[in-house]
């Protein structure tokens, strides 16, 4: 069986389909899956045991429209599909299935327009909906011809040499496997999903008091969320246990750091969908513009999202309480 999955978001929607991936190849273990994926993030998902093939767009290729047309038409041409799983379902995207009319399996969401290319429909993510369960009823048509072994982790592929090569950085950067390392959201790339400077500050405070071993890392991306963050380190008083420049310098080493964090704290984002990816708990500020039913979805691995306008003492309070009700080793 030959799978295609057309995903073409960004890292944190792309990480949380890995679900269907997982349950794909736990309930076909012999089929190939072919992923189309932004080009930009598709480091992140090299080596992904449920991943057989990665078909990369450039964002020249996605906005221009011969070369879109032309490759789109290239790919499904090039090999017969059983099944086309489309997890946008725009009218760009929906050219994958248009031009597979023999695709016995062309899955689909429901939008006004769908029908002319799938002959199966899901119902869009609805309210408050976790976007694992969303994903995973793209599966249902399936349902038809198998047992669906349904597979709630989402998860991401680093190899032990990249971890060892990566804990190697870390020690030349002084942090000591022998203390709690937390990765610290401090900033976010929008500015409306970004919890306050002083917010963040009173609780990185808190942590370094009540933790005093611990090490924490601050996570962010060059140019304006490194200026935020290395301008928050400065107000805090540059203290010991904050190492500002540990950075990861391509997506596998951030993949590195997330597996070998102890915990992840701060604002939401992709970095805190590839912390619970690697296994790692993550308590998350989220801001009350989305859902955190929808985007702090629940497996077995421990997450929790609370919203910016809760005040600081009390997103303190929930925070102590999720390390202890999780068992996370902080001293």
């Amino acid at each position: 069986m030959r799978i295609l999955i057309v995903r073409f978001r960004q890292m944190g929607d792309t990480i949380l389909t890995t679900v269907v991936m997982n349950t794909l190849k736990a309930t076909f273990p012999h089929c190939t899956i072919d992923v189309i994926l932004n080009e930009n993030i598709c480091s992140l998902f090299n080596g992904h045991p449920s991943i057989d093939n990665i078909i990369p767009f450039s964002k020249n290729e996605r906005h221009n429209s011969f070369k879109y047309i032309r490759k789109v038409w290239q790919t499904v041409r090039h090999t017969h599909y059983d099944v086309i799983i489309d997890m946008r379902s725009t009218i760009s995207t929906m050219l994958f299935a248009l031009f597979s009319p023999k695709t016995k399996y062309r899955i689909g969401l429901k939008k006004s327009y769908t029908r002319l290319a799938f002959n199966y429909i899901v119902n869009p993510c609805q309210k408050d909906e976790s976007m694992i369960e969303h994903n995973l009823a793209m599966l249902k048509p399936l349902e038809a011809i198998a047992q669906i072994k349904y597979d709630k982790q989402f998860s991401l592929f680093i190899s032990q040499a990249e971890k060892e090569n990566y804990k190697e950085y870390l020690l030349q950067k002084g942090i000591s496997f022998d203390k709690p390392i937390l990765l610290i959201g401090v900033t976010a790339k929008l500015a409306h999903k970004t919890w306050s400077e002083e917010s963040m500050k009173a609780i990185i405070r808190k942590i370094i008091n009540a933790y005093p071993n611990s090490q924490l890392i601050f996570n962010y991306a060059p140019g304006e969320e490194e200026n935020n963050a290395r301008k928050i380190y400065t107000e805090l008083g540059k203290p010991q246990q904050v190492f500002i420049d540990i950075q990861a310098k391509s997506q596998r080493e951030l993949v590195a750091l997330a597996s070998i964090v102890t915990f992840y704290f701060g604002n939401e984002g992709g970095a805190r969908h590839i912390v619970h990816a690697c296994g790692k708990p993550s308590f998350v500020v989220c801001t009350p513009q989305i859902s955190i039913k929808t985007w702090i979805p629940q497996n077995n691995i421990p997450a929790k999202g609370i919203y910016n306008t809760v005040p600081e003492d009390i997103v303190w309070e929930k925070m102590q309480q999720f390390i202890v009700d999780n068992n996370i080793k902080m001293k």
